[in-house]
C-alpha cells in the first residue's frame, strides 16, 4: 500500500482515520490536527507562554514536543510523586527531553512540598490514590501557572472518549463540563488548553516511535484500580468492532455542547489564599488531614 499523502510506502495504517502514512506524513498529520484543533477552539496563540504538564509519558512529551515544532513559547513542569522505580524514570526522561532541545522547564517535588511521596502519602490517608494524585497535582501546576497565560495538559482522544462515557453513564454534569476543549481561566487560575484532544493514542504513540522520543511505557502503578482504564477498555471494544466511534462521540459532544460550564463562584482560601469554592480549599485540607493523622501515628 502506498501514502495516501506522498505516494511513498506506507509504514502505519490508522484505521479509524482509514489513513495509509509514511511516518513523514504521520508527523506531518499529527502536528497540523494539534495546530488545526488550537485553531478552531482558540486555545491560544504563538504570542501566549504555555506551561506543559508534562508527566513523562507519550501523551505529554509528544504534546511538548509538537507545541515547540509550531513555534509555541513553552515551559515544561514536571511533579516528581517520589513513585519507587517509576518517579525516577519519569523525571529523567522529561529532563533529557528537555535539555536535548534547550527547552526551558522545572521539576517540582511533592516530598519537598508535603514531606511525603504519593505513596506513602495514599498509605495515611486511605483513599484512591488517582484523586490524591489528581488533586495535588492540579493545585501546584495551577500555582505554578499564574506566570503563564496557560496550562497545556496532554489528554488525548482515547481520554477524552473514555471520560465521556464514564461521566454520562453516570450522569456526572459537572465533569461533563469540564470536558471541552478549552476550560476558561479565572483570577489566578488559568485557562486549561487540550491540543491533543482530537488525536488518538495510537497516533500518538506512532510519532513519538518516529521522532525518537523516549517515554514512560506502561501505566503508573497505583492507577491499576482507576475505573478511567475500564472505560478505556470498553471504548477500545466499541472501537475495534466500529471504526472512528471514539471520534464519532467525541466531536459530536463538542459540537452539541450538552452541558455548558456554569459560572462558579471562587474566593480566596483561607489558610494559602488560592481561588477555591470553599472556605479552605482541598489541598490545605488534605495537607491539613495528613499532618494530623501523621501526628496522632507517631
Amino acid at each position: 500500500m502506498r501514502c495516501i499523502r506522498c505516494g511513498r510506502n506506507r509504514e502505519v495504517y490508522l484505521k479509524s482515520y482509514n489513513a495509509h502514512l509514511c511516518r513523514d506524513c504521520l508527523i506531518l498529520c499529527s502536528q497540523n490536527r494539534v495546530r488545526n484543533t488550537i485553531d478552531k477552539f482558540k486555545m491560544c496563540s504563538p504570542k501566549e507562554n504555555v506551561l506543559v504538564a508534562v508527566s513523562g509519558g507519550k501523551d505529554s512529551l509528544v504534546l511538548w514536543d509538537i507545541l515547540n515544532e509550531l513555534g509555541y513559547n513553552t515551559f515544561g513542569i514536571h511533579i516528581d510523586l517520589g513513585i519507587e522505580g517509576y518517579s525516577p524514570l519519569s523525571k529523567k526522561l522529561v529532563v533529557e527531553f528537555a535539555e536535548k532541545r534547550k527547552l526551558p522547564y522545572k521539576v517540582l517535588d511533592i516530598r519537598k512540598v508535603l514531606g511525603l511521596g504519593i505513596e506513602e502519602i495514599v498509605s495515611v490517608l486511605k483513599r484512591p490514590a488517582c484523586r490524591i494524585c489528581g488533586l495535588i497535582k492540579r493545585y501546584l501546576i495551577n500555582l505554578e501557572a499564574s506566570r503563564f497565560d496557560c496550562v497545556a495538559t496532554g489528554h488525548n482522544l482515547d481520554d477524552e472518549a473514555a471520560a465521556l462515557l464514564g461521566n454520562i453513564l453516570n450522569w456526572q454534569e459537572g465533569f461533563l463540563s469540564r470536558q471541552y476543549p478549552l476550560l476558561e481561566g479565572k483570577g489566578k487560575l488559568r485557562k486549561k488548553i487540550k491540543p491533543l484532544c482530537l488525536n488518538l493514542e495510537e497516533e500518538i504513540r506512532y510519532y513519538a516511535d518516529f521522532r525518537g522520543i523516549e517515554y514512560v511505557k506502561g501505566p503508573c502503578p497505583l492507577s491499576k484500580k482507576a475505573t478511567s482504564s475500564f472505560y478505556k477498555e470498553a471504548m477500545n471494544s466499541i472501537e475495534k468492532k466500529m471504526p472512528a466511534t471514539k471520534i464519532r462521540f467525541y466531536k459530536e459532544f463538542i459540537k452539541r455542547r450538552y452541558f455548558k460550564r456554569e459560572e462558579i463562584d471562587l474566593s480566596p482560601c483561607e489558610v494559602c489564599g488560592f481561588p477555591t469554592t470553599n472556605k479552605i480549599c482541598g489541598f490545605c485540607r488534605l495537607k491539613e488531614e495528613l499532618n494530623r493523622k501523621i501526628k496522632i501515628a507517631v
